[in-house]
């Protein structure tokens, strides 16, 4: 994972109201930011994701802003642990996805910055149904390894420009990405990066997939 970046600016940790819970965030706000950019994460993950966090950093540094956020409260990370069943719910998940959307939109710090989506694995499944939730809202979409085949009934409804960005080893994925891009009916991209797996861990993966959502979101959220 390449470290070489500039001056971070602050992080500010955020506890975010959806229905009946609050979930937890960190928020950073670059000066002069173009939009906003918020991580849906895959199964088994949360905004601690070294990953994640890594494309968040590469973000700001094009003056985009970034909250990522558990989708899932801490009692509820306990329960799925043992059950799994929480993190393929996509429909919960888009849920509170949404409601992150919405206090996005109301939060002075925010409001006037236009939103983009990343979602890793089966954190795309939860951001492309969000999307067609909020379609006057969400302007970006951005894929990692994502599983838009558990989202194949809101496919042709995405309004957003999406990108969809999968590692040249991760072959049942790629499939799964391919059909995804037939189904969209918007402005839309497959990218397949070589030599890489589903984590992207090889040197120089997760850097190409910076870069890629980096462009995507710069261009459709100015």
């Amino acid at each position: 994972m390449d470290r070489t970046l500039t001056h971070q600016p602050q992080e500010y940790a955020v506890s975010v109201p959806v229905g009946e819970v609050k979930l937890k965030g960190n928020l950073v706000i670059p000066d002069g930011a173009i939009g906003i950019v918020l991580f849906a994460h895959g199964s088994g993950s949360s905004r601690h994701s070294p990953r994640n966090r890594y494309v968040a950093e590469v973000l700001q540094q094009a003056g985009l802003a970034t909250l990522l956020i558990d989708l899932l409260t801490l009692e509820e990370e306990e329960i799925d642990l043992r059950t799994r069943h929480l993190r393929f719910d996509i429909a919960f998940l888009a849920s509170r996805l949404v409601g992150a959307t919405d206090w996005l939109i109301q939060h002075p710090d925010t409001q006037h910055l236009k939103v983009g989506y990343f979602g890793a694995s089966t954190g795309c499944g939860a951001a492309l149904v969000a999307a067609t939730q909020r379609p006057e809202t969400v302007q970006a979409i951005v894929s990692r390894g994502g599983r838009p085949d558990l989202a194949p009934l809101v496919l042709p409804q995405v309004k957003a420009p999406t990108l969809l960005i999968v590692g040249g080893y991760d072959l049942p994925v790629i499939a799964m990405n391919e059909d995804a891009l037939e189904q969209l009916q918007t402005s839309k991209r497959l990218v397949i990066i070589p030599n890489a797996s589903h984590l992207f861990e090889e040197p120089g993966a997760l850097t190409a997939v910076a870069q890629l959502a980096s462009e995507w979101f710069t261009h459709y959220l100015k």
